[in-house]
């Protein structure tokens, strides 16, 4: 007897699906914002590092408004041609944000490798820090702002953007503490070899976003914690079936998808079997958030003696 639920009502759907648009909206805004003080850091200065900060901020814009459209794809109901959803159009977002970004690192590399072979000191350091410091400021706020709500609401997009926007902050950080020793030390190759800087770390934020959207687009089951609290909550509200076994999980966004075969006495009516069903898929639902659920019914010579032991 397989049943399946479509998870959590509508108005809570919809209302996490605005407050994720609201939170991509924004990030644009605050993106476009820190490129006009970057882009003022690097005119002031004519320095290498500044324009390889600048060139990576553009790539977090591009991001912005590619996560509009993820979350936007990933908010469309099940039709014909999708009809587990298109929760995975967030995964697609964040693998393209992790290329851009290894890509911008490559880039940045090259500028670095330029300079180094034709350094020269930057001027009006005061300015690029200000404008510079500044951004990574505004970066900070609103990438742990990001993170929180990814993390809330499940959101691969979300969640990448974050990482993006906060590894440019280290990137800041560093830039800030150079632009003091520059002047102090007088050595013109300091600029180059923070712009490589930054392309290591752009480098490492990309591949981390691709490993980890990569692994989400392969259906990777979901972490050990999770697990065990599918199959305690299984084993909980499972009374009057005998056992549960085969039991897979995987994680797409926001929505957990989840099967198993459920063993009962096999003269149990369908009726009973399905209120027991009806109770498991509530009380998952319950404690996980948006779920579609898939339980196969099966008599009791099915049993495997292996699997969830339920509680009377």
């Amino acid at each position: 007897m397989p049943t399946t639920a479509p998870g959590s009502g509508s108005s809570s759907g919809s209302s996490s699906g605005a407050s994720r648009n609201l939170i991509a909206w924004v990030t644009l805004a605050v993106s476009i914002l820190a490129l006009a003080m970057k882009y003022m850091a690097w005119r002031a200065t004519g320095s290498v590092a500044l324009y390889s900060d600048t060139l990576e901020t553009i790539i977090n814009v591009v991001a912005a408004v590619a996560g509009l459209w993820a979350l936007h794809v990933a908010s469309l109901p099940p039709d014909e041609n999708h009809t587990y959803g298109h929760y995975k159009a967030e995964y697609l977002s964040a693998v393209a944000e992790g290329v851009l970004v290894v890509m911008t690192a490559i880039t940045i590399g090259h500028e670095a490798w330029k300079g180094w072979f034709a350094p020269h000191l930057p001027t009006n350091s005061m300015i690029g820090v200000l404008f510079n410091g500044g951004a990574g400021i505004l970066n900070l706020v609103w990438g742990a702002v990001m993170m929180a709500a990814g993390r809330r609401h499940q959101s691969p997009t979300l969640i990448a953007g974050a990482q993006h926007v906060l590894s440019d902050v280290w990137a800041s950080a560093a830039l800030v503490a150079g632009f003091v020793l520059i002047p102090l030390t007088g050595w013109d190759r300091l600029d180059s070899i923070l712009a490589g800087l930054i392309a290591l770390n752009v480098l490492r934020t990309g591949w981390d976003m691709m490993r980890t959207s990569i692994s989400g687009l392969m259906d990777a089951a979901p972490e050990p914690a999770t697990l065990t609290q599918i199959r305690r909550i299984i084993s909980i509200n499972a009374t009057g079936a005998i056992e549960a076994h085969d039991i897979r999980a995987r994680i797409v966004g926001a929505m957990t998808f989840i099967e198993f075969h459920l063993v009962v006495a096999g003269d149990m009516s369908v009726e009973a079997a399905h209120q027991i069903c009806d109770r498991i898929e509530e009380a998952l639902r319950r404690e996980l958030g948006s779920a579609l659920i898939n339980i196969h019914v099966e008599p009791e010579r099915k049993a495997k003696h292996n699997g969830i032991i339920v509680l009377p």
